[in-house]
């Protein structure tokens, strides 16, 4: 499912319009990203949770050469599936 999908998905179980539906989901993607930026984290209770992880610095190899590069520290987001959410997708059930 692409963005389009989704969105037309959300109009369509939400009855709002695709207008609507689009403003919705890039306002909850904006949150999300924005609280994550501050280092906080997004629980969505049934569904998940979003957080942001450290990646330390570390030692890669440069797969054309085999040199050995420096790979700087970053901050990486990540998602952590909620009991619900994994039973469902391993059920394959959706409520309605």
């Amino acid at each position: 499912m692409n963005k389009a999908e989704l969105i037309e998905q959300i109009a369509k179980d939400a009855g709002i319009t695709k207008k609507q539906a689009n403003e919705s989901l890039e306002a909850f993607t904006s949150a999300v990203v924005s609280t994550l930026k501050k280092g906080e984290t997004v629980t969505l209770v049934g569904f998940g949770t979003f957080s942001v992880s450290n990646r330390a610095p570390r030692n890669g190899r440069n797969p054309q050469t085999g040199a050995t590069i420096k790979i700087k520290a970053k901050k990486v987001p990540k998602f952590k599936s909620g009991k619900d959410f994994s039973t469902k997708v391993a059920a394959g059930k959706t409520k309605k």
